[in-house]
Parts: structure tokens; C-alpha cells; sequence
């Protein structure tokens, strides 16, 4: 290995540790990413309480990483602009509640199908 590699294998680390802080930076300050975080917590151990299918569990996997995903871009559209104008601008009110709008979007289509796999669960365990 040249240095040439190690010097990609090092900015590849920072990248994943940078990462790693941002989340952790998300779920410390931002209420709702810790809303979401213990939800997914709940989520997973009804997940492995009920013994869900394989491909129930790939789709609560992919609605818990998007939720993820989603919280931290609108987190980071909100610092962004709150670094950009500390004065009111409708635009940057806009912008801010069009992030929130696309959370809470994904929020209730995750609430929805997290209702069609587990509500038969329930439904079967206490009849």
C-alpha cells in the first residue's frame, strides 16, 4: 500500500467518524431525533418480540434508516439556514417547515405501514 492509498483509507475513516458525530450530534440536540430514535428502539423489540418476516423486517429497517435520514437533513436545513439569516425571511421559513413537511410526511406513511405489520401481530397474540 503507497501512501497515496493510506491517505484515502484516512479520509474514508474521517468520513465515517464525521458521520458518526453528526448523528450523535442530531440525536443529543434535537428533540424529535430522539423521539425517533427511542420509537425505533420500541419498533425493533416488537419487531423481534413478534418474530416478523424477513421482508416485514427489511421494510421497518428501511422506515426506521429513512426516518433516520430525513430528521438529519432537516436538522441540517434548519442550521443552515439559521446560519445564513438570524432575521425572519419567508423564504427561510419556507424552506424550514417544507424539511419538517417532508418528515412528517415520511412520519405517517411509517406510522401507516408500521400499523399493517404489526396490528395483526397484536391482534393474534391478544384476541
Amino acid at each position: 500500500m503507497d501512501s497515496h492509498d493510506k491517505g484515502k483509507r484516512f479520509s474514508i475513516l474521517n468520513s465515517f467518524s464525521f458521520a458518526v458525530i453528526g448523528i450523535l450530534t442530531a440525536i443529543k440536540n434535537e428533540r424529535n431525533m430522539r423521539f425517533h430514535f427511542i420509537s425505533s428502539l420500541i419498533v425493533l423489540f416488537f419487531s423481534f418480540f413478534f418474530s416478523i418476516s424477513k421482508m416485514e423486517w427489511i421494510i421497518v429497517l428501511f422506515l426506521i434508516g429513512g426516518m433516520f435520514a430525513l430528521e438529519l437533513i432537516n436538522s441540517a436545513i434548519e442550521r443552515v439556514v439559521d446560519l445564513v439569516t438570524t432575521e425572519y425571511h419567508p423564504l427561510a421559513k419556507q424552506a424550514k417547515d417544507m424539511a419538517a413537511g417532508a418528515v412528517f410526511v415520511y412520519a405517517v406513511l411509517s406510522v401507516i405501514v408500521g400499523l399493517v405489520i404489526f396490528l395483526p401481530y397484536v391482534l393474534k397474540q391478544f384476541p
